[in-house]
């Protein structure tokens, strides 16, 4: 593969904040307020594949959807930078606004069966986007999907087919169609493999792959899958309960984690080799995940946390640079030594 990275930003997130209310109890009087995403801060460089993880419920396609508006954040800034130079905090712009951006920052689903219209063909679906945003001929708009269609490995007769007739990777490659049918510079990926067969997954993972080459493209990456955020990912970000936790390079991370919370989630990776772990042994993180709405105090890991010390139970440690380039949030982040297990997870390919 060519490397199209560099050190240029693409988006600087600043204390990112996506706050809901939940209301509930007789006439829906009480509420309580759920901080889905909770002062989130991370850079995006140009041409890169940032990956967030984390379990289920921790913040992670909040993040995505506020980066794109679906969600209006209620906090923190998110300074996006065109191709021109000029940047833009697209947090505070009013929806009117956002139109030219959203041409720029595109969105793929997790599930390409409830993504698409069933009652739209692939041309109305694929074209939608190219007739809202663009001023052009109809046959202008129909070669332009055949082009679409054909990079993403799909066939010109097909434009005429609904959703229905076909498979789920086949029909996750007119998802990612569509997201590119406005030339995006950003796109954002939530769990956009996990619902597809393993078999077809490792193909669209490798569509993705050529699509960031040839289209010079940049990932954000939401996953709870390890294996695929180690193959796909240049850089990782863990959340948990609405915070990121720990981001760095990948290999840096996922080989000397220096969160605690990151070696749970690499320990529970099943190992390819049943000699190594007995898997039915294999004990799990104890505990639950932490109440966004009601977070403990200090560290919110520290319930669930074998190395915690009152010190972790009364201050929430700062997200800080460490010695390798990787931040983490953990007041001993520099003490603890967290190797990972040995996972057999694939790395990234390496830059051709």
């Amino acid at each position: 593969m060519g490397d199209a990275r560099d050190d240029t930003n693409l988006l600087e997130v600043r204390d990112l904040k996506m706050h809901f209310t939940r209301r509930s109890g007789a006439l829906r009087r009480r509420s309580t307020t759920v901080r889905a995403v909770d002062g989130v801060s991370f850079d995006m460089h140009v041409g890169e594949t940032l990956g967030l993880v984390g379990e289920s419920g921790c913040g992670k396609t909040s993040v995505g959807r506020s980066l794109i508006r679906t969600y209006a954040p209620t906090g923190g800034r998110v300074d996006y930078h065109r191709a021109d130079g000029t940047a833009v905090d697209l947090a505070s712009l009013p929806s009117r606004a956002l139109r030219p951006y959203r041409r720029e920052l595109r969105m793929i689903f997790q599930d390409p069966f409830s993504s698409l219209n069933p009652r739209m063909t692939v041309r109305d679906i694929i074209a939608e986007p190219l007739r809202n945003n663009r001023s052009a001929s109809r046959s202008e708009i129909d070669e332009t999907v055949v082009e679409l269609l054909q990079t993403v490995g799909l066939r010109a007769n097909y434009l005429d087919r609904y959703p229905h007739a076909f498979s789920g990777g086949e029909r996750q490659r007119i998802v990612i169609a569509r997201a590119l049918s406005l030339d995006p510079r950003l796109v954002i990926a939530d769990e956009a493999v996990s619902a597809l067969d393993v078999s077809v997954r490792a193909q669209i993972l490798e569509l993705l792959m050529d699509l960031q080459e040839n289209k010079e493209l940049t990932y954000l990456f939401i996953s709870h899958d390890l294996a695929v955020v180690r193959y796909m990912c240049d850089r990782v970000a863990v959340m948990y309960v609405g915070k990121i936790v720990e981001i760095g390079q990948t290999d840096a991370v996922f080989n000397r984690p220096r969160h605690p919370y990151t070696r749970a989630l690499l320990d529970s990776v099943p190992q390819p080799d049943p000699t190594r772990r007995n898997l039915l042994a294999q004990e799990p993180l104890p505990g639950e995940v932490a109440d966004p709405s009601d977070p403990p105090p200090g560290c919110s890991f520290n319930p669930r946390c074998p190395f915690a010390e009152e010190i972790c139970r009364r201050e929430e440690p700062e997200l800080r640079t460490l010695g390798d380039g990787t931040q983490a949030a953990c007041h001993f982040a520099e003490e603890l030594n967290l190797t990972a297990p040995e996972s057999g997870l694939r790395k990234k390919p390496a830059a051709s």
